[in-house]
């Protein structure tokens, strides 16, 4: 096929054309408006005082839903809904150890009654009690990071699903980690657990689809946050991870956030059971 200068003339001139005559078109590429298309929605998303779960929590809240944030300590707790209320953001919050039955407990019998339903989970609070030679690990290292990762990620799921169906279906998002692909160095225990989190949201999904509910999973890469900082804030080990992203800079929580309310938005509503890898292009496969 031979390059014709005059259609691509002619092209640009009806683009153009286009453009003129509908003026949002041409807006709509530039525009960082964020449209409330979350509104009358009711988001708990769990360890959200900080970092990624924070990132979500306001990420959500931009798009017009109602946030219930958490965290163990109540300091915490009390800033975040401070620096939310102050971006005119819907939200309420409590403490919150997701590893205890009676803390789930409270966490959503607040929220359904202070907020009248649950329609999103987004299920971020992780653990790491231990650094070092897998070998060396414990059974009480097994179970805490086990107890907290895993298990509590499916028992909230499994606790939400109820209020989710009188409100006609729902979201829920599970945070993994590129660790679920790849166990780094040190944190073998903690690794297994985010692999676990991938076969987790692909197991409850043909089931929770009957309820018109779905879950996704996302798994970031180095992303700066107080969580993450014994890995970027060594520049050696920095340098060495950002050699294996094509995007040479470290992820931001952000960048998470809006992935997550992608997920958990109608855009969304024909994904299920898929885990999205927000890496900067390092290599995630299993």
């Amino acid at each position: 096929m031979t390059f014709n200068p005059l259609s691509y003339i002619a092209m640009l001139k009806a683009v153009t054309r286009c453009l003129w005559s509908n003026p949002v078109a041409g807006r709509r590429m530039m525009s960082h408006h964020i449209s409330p298309n979350l509104s009358g929605r009711v988001a708990i998303v769990t360890a959200s005082t900080d970092g990624i779960g924070l990132a979500a929590a306001e990420a959500l809240g931009q798009r017009g839903a109602h946030v219930v944030v958490s965290s163990r300590r109540q300091a915490n707790v009390d800033k975040a809904v401070s620096l939310l209320h102050s971006k005119n953001i819907k939200v309420i919050g409590t403490t919150c150890n997701v590893g205890k039955a009676e803390d789930r407990d409270k966490l959503i019998s607040m929220t359904i009654e202070q907020c009248g339903g649950v329609d999103i989970l987004v299920s971020n609070a992780a653990v790491n009690p231990f650094f070092g030679n897998i070998l060396e690990s414990t059974e009480e290292v097994w179970d805490k990071i086990l107890g907290v990762n895993v298990k509590a990620s499916f028992l909230l799921t499994k606790q939400v699903v109820p209020h989710m169906e009188k409100r006609g279906g729902g979201s829920v998002v599970i945070v993994s980690s590129v660790a679920g692909y790849q166990p780094m160095q040190g944190l073998g225990p903690y690794s297994v657990s985010k692999t676990a989190l991938l076969g987790l949201t692909r197991a409850l999904a043909p089931d929770l689809a009957h309820s018109n509910i779905r879950i996704n999973c996302v798994a970031p890469g180095i992303i700066k946050t107080r969580f993450s900082a014994a890995l970027w804030e060594n520049e050696s080990v920095l340098e060495e991870f950002l050699k294996q992203t094509s995007i040479k800079r470290l992820g931001q929580p952000e960048d998470i956030g809006g992935v997550i309310a992608f997920l958990c938005s109608d855009e969304a509503s024909y994904i299920t059971g898929e885990t999205i890898t927000v890496t900067g292009g390092m290599n995630c496969r299993l």
